[in-house]
């Protein structure tokens, strides 16, 4: 059964930005896209980098080690479909950030 757990705080996360965490000892990349977050597989299905390290512009995080690139909105590679990742469900209470994993 899924949980939400506590995993930042609004300010931690700048626009524009992402961060690798862990929440119930899974590896989960939280990026803050125009204000919004998402939470996905913090691991990447190529060879295992890791996508909170990544560089993100728009939605479109590029993983640090082979630079494959996943959109963090949608959960899937923006050229490829078939290539997904995991998206985790959001909330966020009191400036707290929660994700369900």
């Amino acid at each position: 059964m899924a949980d939400f757990v506590k995993v930042a705080s609004v300010g931690e996360i700048p626009e524009g930005t992402g961060r690798a965490l862990l929440a119930n000892g899974r590896r989960v990349a939280l990026f803050n896209v125009a204000g919004t977050f998402h939470a996905v597989d913090g691991v990447c299905p190529h060879q295992g980098g890791p996508l909170g390290e990544g560089i993100l512009e728009g939605p479109v995080v590029s993983c640090p080690w082979h630079f494959w690139q996943f959109d963090v909105v949608r959960g899937h590679a923006p050229d490829f479909p078939e290539a997904s990742i995991t998206k985790f469900r959001i909330k966020i209470e009191h400036g707290d950030i929660f994700v369900e994993v």
